[in-house]
């Protein structure tokens, strides 16, 4: 290996999409409504046995929420040629969505988001979450009440992906990615289950004694036991392991190709700072 080759895999790679505290802020304004969104229940102040109304002014929110983290990013710093580059990720993502759809947990999005957020930063993969899910949605005619939480949990995982530390390169690099991947692909099953359990009534898991289903007013570590053993007996084992295992295959095989490539349409483009 040359002088040259051993300084560019010692350099850290740097972000490609830089945000500033504007945006910073922004994003983390969306990401507490997301909580909210999700975690509302677990936090609902009821008698047992009160019947239970979603808070629908959060789901008629966040798109607005989102919109504004598009403009804002728009704003900040994303030139014509970042965002040619994310509308080229958003449609082939929203492709592999359509081919894969999730079956048995096989989900073909997860890899480019991840990769997508390493180089261009958290800016940029918490919008390619958003645009991703939005744009499969409307491919597959899965628009409904579960899109906005879909949008907002790829959002955080393209987010979480663009925070990972720098410094990490080469292989190492590659060995991190895939283990952030595997942890956000349980995460990611984990919060969609959130995102409609509360309303599932009934739950009754062969195998395990009592109900499963939420309590209104019940103990905020009662409803999270519930929720927890209802994670891992229905989804944890099955379409989750099977997302993790997807998304960490696909990094390994084809994401040192995917980065070089993303890394060198990130030099051409010129980024102003945020």
């Amino acid at each position: 290996m040359s002088i040259l080759e051993r300084t560019r895999t010692s350099t850290p790679p740097a972000v490609a999409l830089p945000i500033g505290p504007r945006t910073a802020a922004v994003l983390v304004l969306a990401s507490l409504g997301g909580l909210m969104m999700l975690c509302w229940p677990l936090l609902l102040v009821a008698q047992p046995g009160d019947r239970v109304e979603p808070p629908f002014i959060f789901l008629a929110l966040l798109p607005l929420v989102m919109v504004v983290v598009l403009a804002e990013m728009g704003e900040g710093g994303m030139d014509s040629r970042v965002l040619a580059v994310l509308g080229v990720l958003s449609a082939i993502n929203a492709v592999m969505r359509g081919l894969g759809a999730g079956t048995a947990g096989i989900e073909l999005v997860f890899f480019l988001l991840v990769l997508g957020g390493r180089v261009f930063g958290a800016g940029f993969g918490f919008v390619l979450g958003c645009t991703s899910l939005f744009a499969s949605a409307l491919l597959t005619a899965g628009v409904g009440p579960w899109l906005p939480f879909q949008m907002m949990c790829a959002a955080w995982v393209g987010m979480g992906a663009g925070l990972l530390p720098r410094r990490v390169t080469g292989r190492a690099e590659i060995v991190m990615l895939i283990a952030y991947a595997v942890v956000a692909s349980y995460l990611y099953g984990m919060l969609m289950n959130l995102s409609f359990w509360p309303f599932t009534l009934g739950i009754v898991v062969p195998g395990h004694e009592g109900a499963l289903a939420y309590v209104a007013g019940a103990p905020v570590l009662e409803n999270a036991h519930r929720f927890l053993v209802y994670t891992l007996l229905t989804s944890t084992g099955g379409w989750d392991t099977g997302r993790a295992i997807t998304t960490g295959i696909a990094i390994a095989v084809l994401g040192p190709a995917i980065l070089t490539t993303l890394r060198r349409a990130a030099r051409r483009a010129v980024v102003r700072p945020g």
